[in-house]
């Protein structure tokens, strides 16, 4: 059971640190999302951004979906460790 919890956390962590990556392309509007590393990170973060992103209302052009989702992520990691 412990490696499970052990893989399942690393998951996250990972997963986080494709978020981080896809919110600083995010500030580089002139990024070329042709290019197959960009591509791979918004299609692993996509299809969990979306479905928050369509739940929150409109927030002056800001997108607070990856920050749901990093306190989500934190959240479930901390629940891990107990």
């Amino acid at each position: 059971m412990n490696l499970i919890v052990n893989m399942l956390f690393l998951l996250l962590q990972v997963f986080q640190l494709i978020l981080l990556a896809r919110v600083l392309l995010s500030w580089f509007p002139n990024i070329d999302r042709s290019n197959p590393i960009v591509r791979l990170i918004y299609d692993i973060t996509e299809p969990v951004l979306r479905p928050i992103r369509d739940m929150l209302p409109p927030t002056a052009g800001l997108d607070l979906s990856p920050l749901i989702v990093f306190l989500v992520i934190t959240v479930v990691m901390r629940l891990l460790l107990v």
